[in-house]
């Protein structure tokens, strides 16, 4: 079937070229001269796309896009003066597909007509298609969800995405942005051309010009190779730009002419070279407000926003949740190669809907992360999320079934902290008290654990890092006291005696930790740093004495394998350290 299109301007010559121009693409078209002309044409034929002018002798342009945007899906394209990018941009808000500039490029018209040609080639066969049209199926499968907030989402991502207009993506850190972006560009015309994804805010900003245009051999000291940017490498597909506020006033200028005039001149080139992308930006900041104090040029944020989508908070769509955690395990269980795929408790499920997630889906995944590396099974308890206690408001819409499991559970602590030496249950206390922070858990702690075919020595360093029985505690206090009112004794003579005292079963870390507290010292570098150090040692101590074997030193260490995995990672501990 042959493609049909309506080409709209008051100029004779230019509507010829147009026309001849469609023609060799196989494209049959008819020509409008005024505004009232090209209604009746719409009205009385059924064309597949339109190219209109919007300076027409009996009307503007933007009055026909209106008409045909409302009462019809097909593209509509418009053609502009050069100089008239405010109303393009009003254009293309109003529903217009793209737009090119005059003087008229062949090349940049045909591009133009071949996107219109895939955004009808997709409308053909989602109308073919009986059930979901493949385009659905792919929102669906990578855009997880089906709260009130996601309905108008998707359809909106939809639309977007047969347009060729700037996109600008709101909203909070960790809300999908970037996701979002690449259903933009996979579901478009572009989809075969390249998704270029750059972060403004991690590029430095002498290296930023060369990163976006390029650059040429010779063009600066340490350029001994032509390099393609950003946008050159982005030609025929989508840039995005994340935390595109972060950009410096000085790049903003110059972006925003790449933008507009869609040309870049590499450094140390002398021509521009035309460049045929799509611009979707995103930010977590409030632009309009950067604006208002100068932080951010107008003229770009009017170029970068000519469509804004909000993305939804996960607080704002708990009903997801469930279906969230469930494909974040799932892909866990595949990229960890887990033998059996984790499962949440429905109190854990639950439990996970009432936290307030700061950090939205990322923080949601994190958490799921952090409890299957804790969780000693598959299945994935309250106890492994790690999360703060609920308040008195929350608890109150807790069910009465976990308000049971809790009151048992707690029960049973107090049994447990009866059995506890003085010192343990006064560490465990502290920490019960203490207010978990989301991303951190304090539930495991290393108990001195002899075992009869590993030598005692990793028990004596375990008890020493993690807390030393009352009875030595003391006679050590003791001790540094005397050893204290002797001026003329040297200070690591003192930590000697001392060691001596308790057997000489602590190690030199710990004599330097008797030393601070002797001398009333703080660590130079901070509790957190001093606390992860005697973990650390007490790690590697615990590997050396079972020849790098992790299993028999987490048992060692009474901890889990993948508690002891997660903790090597966390502390950048390699398998072959030697110490």
């Amino acid at each position: 079937m042959t493609t049909t299109a309506l080409v709209v301007d008051d100029e004779v010559d230019l509507c010829r070229l147009m026309q001849i121009t469609l023609t060799k693409m196989g494209i049959k078209s008819d020509v409008a001269y005024t505004l009232s002309q090209a209604k009746s044409y719409w009205q009385d034929n059924d064309y597949d796309f339109c190219l209109t002018d919007l300076k027409l002798p009996d009307g503007s342009g933007l009055e026909l896009v209106k008409h045909i945007s409302a009462s019809s899906s097909k593209p509509i394209a418009v053609i502009t003066a050069h100089g008239s990018m405010d109303l393009a941009i009003e254009a293309l808000k109003l529903g217009a597909f793209d737009f090119v500039n005059k003087p008229l490029e062949l090349p940049r018209l045909r591009q133009l007509v071949e996107n219109a040609l895939k955004v009808i080639q997709q409308d053909l066969n989602a109308k073919s298609t009986p059930q979901r049209s493949p385009e659905q199926q792919m929102l669906d499968e990578r855009l997880i969800g089906d709260s009130a907030v996601m309905h108008p989402l998707k359809n909106t991502i939809l639309k977007l995405a047969r347009s060729q207009a700037p996109v600008f993506l709101s909203g909070a850190s960790g809300t999908g942005k970037e996701v979002v972006a690449r259903l933009i560009h996979d579901l478009s015309p572009r989809r075969d051309g390249s998704f270029v994804p750059v972060n403004c805010g991690a590029i430095p900003s002498e290296l930023m010009e060369s990163e976006f245009f390029g650059h040429k051999k010779g063009s600066f000291t340490g350029a001994v190779a032509d390099k393609q940017g950003l946008f050159q490498q982005a030609n025929g597909g989508t840039l995005f730009l994340d935390e595109v506020a972060d950009l410096p006033l000085a790049m903003q200028v110059k972006l925003l002419r790449a933008i507009q005039e869609k040309t870049v001149r590499a450094i140390g080139d002398t021509k521009e070279v035309p460049v045929d992308i799509r611009i979707l930006s995103a930010t977590h900041k409030d632009l309009n407000q950067l604006v208002q104090t100068g932080l951010f040029r107008q003229d770009l944020y009017y170029r970068i926003n000519v469509i804004e989508l909000k993305l939804p908070t996960l607080n704002a769509r708990r009903d997801d949740i469930p279906v969230l955690a469930t494909h974040f395990l799932a892909l866990i269980a595949e990229e960890w190669q887990l033998e059996s795929k984790p499962l949440l408790t429905a109190e854990a499920c639950l439990r996970l809907q009432q936290h307030d997630f700061a950090g939205n889906v990322r923080e949601l995944r994190n958490v799921l992360e952090r409890a299957v590396t804790l969780a000693e099974t598959s299945t994935i308890d309250i106890s492994h999320l790690g999360l703060s206690d609920l308040d008195d408001h929350q608890q109150a819409h807790m069910p009465q079934k976990i308000n049971e499991n809790n009151a048992s559970d707690s029960i049973e602590n107090i049994d447990k902290d009866d059995r506890e030496p003085s010192s343990i249950k006064s560490v465990s206390t502290q920490q019960a008290t203490a207010n978990l922070h989301p991303y951190r858990t304090m539930t495991h702690h290393y108990a001195a654990v002899k075992q009869p075919s590993i030598s005692g020595t990793i028990s004596d360093s375990s008890s020493s890092a993690i807390g030393i029985e009352q009875q030595s505690v003391t006679a050590m206090a003791e001790r540094a006291e005397s050893v204290n009112k002797n001026a003329n004794s040297d200070k690591t003579d003192s930590v000697a005696n001392i060691d001596s005292s308790i057997d000489g079963n602590i190690d030199i870390l710990d004599s330097i930790a008797i030393k601070s507290s002797v001398s009333g010292q703080l660590p130079a570098q901070g509790l957190e740093h001093y606390l992860q150090e005697q973990e650390r040692q007490l790690i590697i101590t615990a590997l050396k004495q079972t020849g790098w074997n992790k299993t028999q030193a987490a048992e060692l260490l009474g901890t889990t394998f993948r508690s002891l995995r997660y903790r090597m990672t966390k502390l950048e501990i390699a398998e072959d350290q030697a110490e």
